[in-house]
């Protein structure tokens, strides 16, 4: 038990460096890439800062299976070079229960992922596009969901604008049965319109059969009322900027998704991306220990035996190959090709039995 504890206080010590490392370095890009994002706006360096720090909890949770391998390669090269894995063999323990410390700290570290990291993710992540929006736009462009129908805003420099809609397409490029109603910069109301159809195109978008009143004090809004066949509306929306609005997988905490999910299938839109990023999260653990495990199959060894640089190499290598397939399996499950379970659970299981066969190769021969 005492040396279970150990191995464990000295992994997360591994753990603790190379998660600094990499913090450190996520914040020096990131804060590069907000220099070059916002370069010609008016944004001060604090606002870069806030994005900056916004920014790092989705990029630390992104490169967590990295964290894990090389945290694992710092703590069996270090045990290695120091001869404690040698006198633990002496001891009569094998690598296998040796590793069982490491790979529970590596279960708890996903568990805590999961429940704690992911909201932290979602939160931050989803209030870092509202920050980004405001500074690039000046306002805030926004999507929800009701029995009465589709609700959008989008902002920008010429006001802000409240979009109904009673039917819509299914990734809200079309809009059905609309109500537009604008506000000057200042707050103040500046037109209704109602269209048959609104469909989004190049920046704007495209009304047809619409009628604008204008809503100005001391008018008549029906007396100067316009007809318009087709009528342009300038838009800082996108259809891509409309389904991130929809909620990204990633900016939804784990523990809102099942009430998303059933809420965007009552709706009509797809919820493929939603379902196969709950499973895969739920996933989380195993994959992080399976992980941990590829990169002791290479590094369990005695540093006389040469080879540690191969063997680390290979070590990350392999694991940047399940990184992939997990990704790769992950598109397939959200494009419908193969069943949410199977790309969310296959990856994780997969690498688990790969790296328990050759955990037993390298122990048994």
């Amino acid at each position: 038990m005492i040396l279970h504890v150990y191995f464990a206080r000295r992994f997360i010590q591994s753990f603790g460096v190379v998660t600094a490392v990499f913090l450190t370095l996520l914040l020096l890009i990131d804060l590069i890439e907000q220099l070059r994002k916002f370069e010609g706006i008016d944004v001060s360096f604090g606002q870069l800062f806030q994005l900056m720090m916004l920014n790092a909890p989705g990029a630390l949770s992104e490169i967590l299976p990295l964290i894990m391998i090389l945290s694992t390669v710092l703590l069996f090269v270090s045990l290695a070079r120091s001869s404690e894995l040698v006198v633990t063999r002496a001891a009569g323990r094998s690598g296998l229960r040796a590793l069982t410390a490491p790979m529970a700290v590596a279960v708890t570290i996903g568990l805590l992922t999961v429940t704690t990291l992911n909201p932290i993710v979602a939160a931050t992540s989803k209030k870092y596009q509202q920050l980004s929006e405001t500074y690039r736009t000046g306002g805030v462009d926004t999507l929800s969901i009701s029995g009465e129908g589709l609700w959008l805003r989008q902002g920008g420099n010429m006001g802000q604008s409240v979009i109904h809609a009673k039917r819509y397409s299914a990734d809200a490029g079309v809009l059905y049965e609309v109500t537009i109603l604008s506000y000057a910069p200042g707050g103040g109301p500046l037109r209704r319109i109602e269209a048959g159809s609104a469909r989004l195109e190049d920046g704007a978008w495209l009304l047809r059969a619409a009628k604008v009143w204008p809503l100005v004090a001391g008018l008549n809004p029906e007396a100067t009322a316009a007809t318009h066949d087709t009528l342009r509306l300038p838009s800082t929306l996108t259809p891509q900027r409309i389904r991130d609005s929809l909620g990204t997988p990633s900016s939804i905490s784990v523990w809102d998704l099942p009430n998303t999910i059933r809420q965007l299938s009552e709706a009509g839109f797809s919820t493929k991306r939603h379902e196969v990023w709950l499973q895969i999260e739920m996933a989380r653990p195993i994959f992080l220990m399976a992980m941990v495990m590829v990169a002791a199959a290479f590094t369990m060894r005695h540093t006389r035996f040469g080879g540690t640089g191969l063997a680390v190499l290979t070590a990350v290598l392999l694991g940047f190959t399940l990184y992939f397939i997990r990704n790769f399996a992950q598109i397939l499950g959200e494009n419908g090709q193969i069943p949410v379970a199977l790309a969310a659970w296959a990856p994780p299981a997969a690498s688990m039995l790969l790296a328990l066969g050759l955990l037993l190769h390298t122990e048994d021969g």
